[in-house]
C-alpha cells in the first residue's frame, strides 16, 4: 500500500468522523502535562498494544472491536411505530431512499410527528442490525451526561471534570477543565492528528488496553481549557471513566439502566479495551439505527419520552448552544449555523476535510448527530422530523453533501401544508 494512503486510512480510524474531524499537523514538542513513567504500563499490556499497532498498520484496520462488552436493551423493547407515507410524498421519499441506496447506505429512515414513515435497510442489513456508530457514539455520552445530572450523580455541566478523575484535582490545568468544555471539545487537550510510530499519543489513546489511564495520565494539554475548540477523541473517550466513577456502574451498565430501558431500545455491545476494562465512548459503539432515532426524538421533545422526563429541562437546548471557538458544534451536535458551502470537524481555522453543504438547510433550527463516513441523524425542530443515514463511506464518484436530505424532505413538508383560507368579510 502506498504510504499516503496508509495515512489517510490510519487517520479515518483514529479520527472517529469523517477525514474532516482530523486537524492535520504534528504533535507539539513540549505540550503541557504529566507523562507517565514506562514502569506504570505492565509489559503484558505493552505488549498487546504494540501487537494492535502492528495489526492496524498491516491492514489499516484494527481487525475489528475486540473484545466486545454486551449492552443489554430494555426487556419489552420493540420498533417504533410504522406508517407509510402518512405525510411525505412518495415520491419524495423514493428519491431519498435511492440517494442513500447510491451512497453504500445500510439505513434510511424517516420519522415524522409520531411514526416512521421510512424504514429503509441495504444489503445483508435489517432492522435487528447492529450499525457501528463510529461517532454517531458522541452523542450519547452527551445525553448519558445529561441522565445523570437528571439521577444527581452529576451537579452540572460546569462540574469540573476534576470532581470525579481525581488524578487531576492537582493538575493546575487539568483541574480546571468543566464537563461542558469536554463535551464541547474545548479542553485544551491535543487535536486529532495524522499520527507518528508506535509512540504517538493519539495510537496509545486509542489502541492501548488501558486507553483511559493513557488519557488521563499521558495525554498532552496544547491550549488554556475554554479558549480553543480542536476535535479530539480523547474528550469523548473519558466520558466512559467520568460516567463510571460518578455513578458506580460500567459505562454499558448505565447506558442500558439509564437511557436504553426508558427509551424501549434494543441493545447491542461496545468495544472495551481490554476484558473487564474501560468502554470506548468516543466510538465504537453497536447498536440498531432505530436507537439513534429515539435518542433524537428524546431532544426534539426537549428530554420527555413517553410523558416521563429523562433529562433536564432545557438539556437539550444545552447541548444546542454552540460556543464562540466553533458557531457550528455543540455538546455532541452540529448546528445548521452561518451557511458555509463546506465545513469540516477540525477546528475551523483549518480548512481540512471539509463536508459539501450545497444549499443552506432550509431550517435554520436543524441540529444533527454526525459521524465518520457521513453518517447522519438531523433534528428538524420545526417540521417535528429526523431522518438518518447509516452505512459505509460512500463512492469517490458520488460525493455526500450533507443538506441534500434534510432539504429534499423540508421542501415536501413545505409543499403540503395548506395555507388557512383568509377570514371572509362580514356581510
Amino acid at each position: 500500500m502506498h504510504q499516503p494512503i496508509l495515512r489517510v486510512i490510519v487517520m479515518q480510524v483514529l479520527c472517529g468522523l469523517t477525514l474532516a474531524g482530523c486537524a492535520i499537523g504534528e504533535s507539539p514538542a513540549s505540550p503541557q502535562g504529566v507523562v507517565a513513567e514506562a514502569p506504570y504500563y505492565s509489559q503484558a499490556d505493552e505488549d498487546l498494544y504494540l501487537a494492535r499497532y502492528h495489526g492496524l498498520i498491516a491492514s489499516g484496520a484494527t481487525g475489528g472491536y475486540d473484545p466486545l462488552e454486551p449492552v443489554a436493551g430494555a426487556k419489552d423493547a420493540r420498533p417504533l411505530p410504522f406508517a407509510p407515507a402518512a405525510t411525505l410524498s412518495t415520491l419524495v421519499l423514493s428519491e431519498g431512499r435511492k440517494y442513500a441506496a447510491e451512497r453504500n447506505s445500510s439505513a434510511f429512515l424517516v420519522w415524522r410527528d409520531g411514526v416512521l414513515e421510512e424504514e429503509s435497510y441495504f444489503g445483508e442489513f435489517e432492522r435487528e442490525s447492529l450499525i457501528v456508530s463510529k461517532s454517531l457514539a458522541k452523542p450519547i455520552t452527551a445525553l448519558l451526561v445529561g441522565r445523570a445530572i437528571m439521577q444527581g450523580y452529576i451537579k452540572s455541566l460546569d462540574q469540573p471534570v476534576a470532581d470525579f478523575i481525581t488524578e487531576w484535582q492537582t493538575d493546575p490545568v487539568r483541574g480546571r477543565i468543566t464537563i461542558r468544555q469536554m463535551l464541547g471539545m474545548r479542553t485544551g487537550l491535543l487535536a486529532q492528528a495524522l499520527s507518528g510510530g508506535s509512540e504517538d499519543m493519539l495510537y496509545r489513546a486509542y489502541l492501548h488496553p488501558r486507553h483511559d489511564e493513557v488519557i488521563i495520565r499521558d495525554y498532552p494539554v496544547t491550549d488554556e481549557p475554554g479558549t480553543r475548540y480542536e476535535y479530539s477523541n480523547a474528550n469523548a473517550e473519558l466520558v466512559a471513566p467520568l460516567i463510571e466513577r460518578a455513578t458506580g456502574q460500567r459505562y454499558a451498565d448505565y447506558l442500558s439502566q439509564a437511557l436504553l430501558e426508558p427509551l424501549g431500545a434494543p441493545g447491542g455491545s461496545v468495544w472495551v479495551n481490554r476484558p473487564g476494562g474501560t468502554a470506548h465512548s468516543g466510538c465504537c459503539m453497536l447498536l440498531p439505527a432505530q436507537n439513534w432515532v429515539r435518542m433524537a426524538i428524546l431532544l426534539l421533545d426537549d428530554g420527555v419520552w413517553e410523558g416521563r422526563r429523562l433529562l433536564p429541562a432545557g438539556y437539550a437546548a444545552e447541548m444546542r448552544r454552540v460556543s464562540e471557538q466553533n458557531p457550528h458544534y455543540g455538546l455532541g451536535v452540529w448546528v445548521a449555523g452561518d451557511y458555509l458551502e463546506r465545513r469540516g470537524y477540525a477546528n475551523p481555522e483549518m480548512g481540512v476535510g471539509e463536508v459539501l453543504h450545497s444549499e443552506p438547510y432550509l431550517d435554520q433550527d436543524l441540529y444533527l448527530f454526525d459521524g465518520n463516513s457521513n453518517q447522519v441523524v438531523y433534528i428538524v425542530q420545526s417540521k417535528r422530523m429526523i431522518i438518518l443515514r447509516t452505512g459505509a463511506v460512500p463512492p469517490r464518484d458520488l460525493e455526500w453533501d450533507n443538506s441534500f436530505l434534510p432539504n429534499l424532505l423540508i421542501r415536501d413538508v413545505n409543499r403540503t401544508v395548506v395555507e388557512p383560507m383568509p377570514a371572509q368579510p362580514q356581510q
